[in-house]
């Protein structure tokens, strides 16, 4: 830094706050460290007693902290998000609309790892709405070296290290199985309960049928409801590894393809997924989700209504975080759950 004339330093970033004190009044900053100084400001600093600043000399392999922030701007922002200006060298990014809000945790890690700046993101993998903060950059020095921010812009690689998939409602269809409620003995609950939580997302149940634990009747229900156009099948019930729980097997038995039998989440761990050939999800819940607060199909659920496949190897990483603590004030999506790294 050097001392320059105030009138000789427009155009100059401050390297200090300036503070400005009116008895009864205010003591603050008039002008925080980093700021560019402007014509204007000129008499402001000289009323705080300022005839001389110290700034910040001028170096061509430099950039200030707000023209950095517009670089990890760049790094994060893609599709359906906007963002604020810099403020002494931090910019946030904010959704623009309601859907799910993805981070690719590697490259994120990479431009980290780096130092000299941050990326702050909210979990990945939950749902967001339009408005709602998404992450918090920030340069950490005031000026920094232009070839760090490059290096941050090779650790990022060639797209946003984040996105955001807008919700695209399904028209589904809903198979509840089990001689108990076929047969009258008790009352359907669950379906009331996945008609809540599909319609939080807009979608419209198009079929619906009770069956009984018969696995060849379960199956032609599943087909038939594909075959009217249904965009999505949840079968409820019979998924235990009880012989007379026939519902793996009637998924199993329509062709769609399985991609997991199981998943390392609690509640929720008999939860079976399948795709039919045109990306169709076929879903298999476990009686969990009737009744506790949270489970595995509350995870997997903003994938399938944004068309995000779900794989084999992303249910396996749910096994960190996918530990439900069953508070008796239920927080989700503001706990750990489901929010294993």
């Amino acid at each position: 830094m050097k001392l320059m004339k105030t009138e000789d330093a427009v155009g100059q970033v401050l390297c200090h706050d300036i503070t400005q004190i009116i008895r009864g009044v205010t003591k603050d900053a008039v002008f925080r460290k980093g700021h560019v100084i402007q014509p204007e400001d000129v008499p402001v600093l000289l009323s705080v007693g300022k005839d001389t600043v110290y700034i910040w000399e001028n170096d061509e392999t430099m950039l200030h902290e707000n023209d950095a922030a517009y670089i990890l701007r760049d790094i994060c922002m893609n599709e359906n998000m906007t963002a604020t200006e810099p403020k002494e060298g931090k910019i946030e990014l904010i959704a623009e609309e309601d859907g799910l809000f993805l981070v690719d945790l590697e490259r994120l890690r990479a431009v980290n790892a780096l130092g000299d700046m941050m990326i702050a993101t909210r979990a990945s993998g939950f749902m967001v709405k339009k408005g709602d903060k998404l992450c918090g950059t920030r340069v950490i020095p005031l000026v920094i070296k232009k070839e760090r921010m490059e290096a941050a812009k090779q650790a990022a690689g060639d797209r946003p290290i984040m996105t955001l998939v807008p919700v695209k409602p399904k028209k589904y269809g809903l198979v509840t199985t089990g001689n108990e409620v076929f047969y009258g003995r008790i009352e359907d609950t669950f379906t009331p309960v996945i008609k809540t939580k599909m319609a939080e997302f807009g979608c419209e149940m198009q079929e619906h049928v009770v069956l009984n634990d018969d696995h060849e009747k379960i199956t032609a229900a599943i087909r038939e409801m594909l075959g009217k156009g249904c965009e999505m099948v949840i079968c409820t019930g019979g998924m235990s590894v009880d012989p007379d729980d026939k519902t793996p097997l009637a998924i199993k038995n329509t062709g769609a393809n399985i991609v997991s039998y199981g998943a390392p989440v609690l509640p929720g761990a008999m939860f079976v997924l399948a795709y039919t050939d045109d990306g169709r999800p076929v879903c298999g819940l476990p009686g969990c989700v009737m009744y506790a607060k949270r489970t595995i199909f509350d995870l997997v659920l903003p994938y399938l209504v944004t068309d995000t496949p779900v794989t084999k190897e992303h249910l396996a990483g749910l096994g960190h975080g996918g530990l439900c603590l069953n508070c008796k004030v239920c927080h989700f999506p503001n706990c750990g759950f489901g929010k294993g790294v």
